[in-house]
This record gives structure tokens, C-alpha cells and sequence, in this order.
């Protein structure tokens, strides 16, 4: 893989027990897992009614370095966008790379 192609900063985050500035619990806390280069690629995109609301639901394949510590449930932050990772696709044979299948979601809240 070329460095070259891997032109995004991103940080993956997991969801966390996290605490606030005065030690209360936050359950629904994301914590990073790590920073790294990545090729995002938008594959489709489509209109859906969610909550009988309008949303744009956008499929994203987000090509990072090889890792095993990846996993679908976590989220993606490029910028201000948040995607969520629906599957995590290693490249087992090469160790180059892994494909994070995200989705992202406008429109419904989310």
C-alpha cells in the first residue's frame, strides 16, 4: 500500500465508561482507540424515512494499515463527520491493510 493513498486523518473511538470533571459515570462515553491515516472512499448513497423523518444514509469504505483492534460497533471521526463501523475487513493474507465498512447517517438525529 501506498502512503501516499492514505490521505485522512481519522481517530477511531470506542464506546467507554467514561467520567466527567466531577467523577460521575458517563455511560454513553467514546474513547479514542487510535489516530491514523486513511483512503475513504463514499460507495452509495440513499434516501430512507427513519422516525418519520427524511435521512440520507451515506455507505463509506474507510481503508487504514493493518490491525487487529478494529471492531464492528466502533466509530470513525474524520472532520465532523462520525461514521459508524458496520463490519471490519482484514487483509489476513497480506497484513497491509483493513477495510472499515461505515455507514453514515444525516437527517434522523444520529
Amino acid at each position: 500500500m501506498r502512503a501516499g493513498d492514505l490521505n485522512r486523518r481519522i481517530t477511531v473511538q470506542r464506546k467507554g465508561a467514561g467520567t466527567d470533571d466531577w467523577g460521575t459515570p458517563l455511560p454513553d462515553a467514546w474513547n479514542d482507540v487510535t489516530k491514523a491515516w486513511a483512503n475513504i472512499r463514499n460507495l452509495s448513497g440513499l434516501g430512507a424515512i427513519k422516525a418519520d423523518a427524511q435521512a440520507a444514509v451515506v455507505k463509506t469504505s474507510i481503508r487504514i494499515r493493518y490491525r487487529a483492534d478494529i471492531a464492528a460497533g466502533m466509530r470513525v471521526l474524520h472532520g465532523s463527520t462520525v461514521y459508524d463501523i458496520k463490519a471490519v475487513l482484514p487483509d489476513e493474507a497480506g497484513r497491509e491493510f483493513v477495510d472499515l465498512v461505515c455507514e453514515v447517517i444525516d437527517g434522523a438525529g444520529a
